[in-house]
């Protein structure tokens, strides 16, 4: 991966080597983003097991409201969406710069890191948990056994995990795709119809995916059902890219101020395949 399109030439001592990549502003910035996307993906995964209500969270009452003959409908939402679009936001910025191969190669690292992460949740669960005195460490506080509650927060349903990975990693490919069609059909113009545009398509076929997984196959929902919310969240999720649209041209702008202009600009270039 070409960081920064001039040529580098390297120490032959491995150690002022590192220190000369380290000290390189693209690899700095790359090490930075693709740090925060797998620890925000790993977050949202271990946050997702919580349901709220965004209308409570807005301070409305729930009002039920049905879609395509499935009554009882509400914006109940898992905590992850909190921090998806996020994720999309870094999708869409890493993909300006470093190309998509960046956007893969770190979209892979997160994946198996939060398979990794998961493995070690059933492995903690399933150790015999100390008896004598922290399964009742928190009767006080209404919880009468810590054992249970901790493999009710970290012991997500395998159908879940499974569908929540797979439409990760489906959606961030669709994503990379459609953003350099964009932008090949657009060049440097119309940064948040590449951006948004991208994240609105992924975005779809991401909350039907990991529904049908989980709940479908999972838990044979009926396809009225899954339908139905899916639409309810990918309704959520539309309105958050165009919400944070803005964000990605602020972000931008303190990149190419922090990389300075020709740099910037060549990174963009080399992105695209076009030096």
């Amino acid at each position: 991966m070409n960081f920064a399109c001039k040529q580098i030439v390297l120490p032959s001592n491995p150690l002022i080597m590192i220190r000369a990549l380290l000290n390189d502003k693209p690899t700095k910035l790359f090490i930075f983003m693709a740090s925060f996307f797998v620890a925000n993906a790993l977050i949202a995964e271990c946050i997702g097991g919580k349901l709220f209500s965004l209308e409570l969270l807005l301070g409305m009452e729930p009002k039920p409201f049905s879609l395509l003959g499935e009554a009882g409908l509400t914006y109940t939402l898992t905590c992850g969406v909190l921090l998806w679009p996020l994720e999309f936001v870094m999708t869409d910025i890493v993909n300006e710069y470093y190309g998509p191969k960046a956007v893969k190669r770190i979209s892979y690292i997160a994946v198996a890191i939060i398979s990794y992460a998961f493995i070690m949740f059933y492995f903690a669960i399933s150790v015999p948990a100390e008896q004598s005195f922290w399964i009742g460490s928190q009767k006080e506080a209404g919880i009468p056994d810590m054992q249970v509650a901790f493999s009710g927060i970290f012991g997500q349903g395998m159908w879940i995990i499974v569908g929540s990975l797979v439409a990760f990693l489906v959606s961030q490919i669709l994503d990379v795709w459609v953003f350099h069609k964009i932008k090949k059909a657009t060049g440097e113009r119309k940064v948040w119809l590449r951006a948004t545009g991208s994240t609105l398509v992924s975005q779809f076929v991401d909350s039907f995916i990991v529904l049908f997984i989980a709940f479908k196959v999972g838990k044979d929902w009926s396809w009225q059902r899954v339908l139905a919310i899916s639409l309810v969240n990918y309704s959520y999720k539309a309105t958050m890219a165009l919400i944070l649209t803005p964000v990605i041209y602020f972000v931008e702008n303190r990149i190419d101020a922090y990389l300075g202009s020709e740099t910037s600009r060549q990174m963009k270039a080399s992105a695209m395949g076009n030096e």
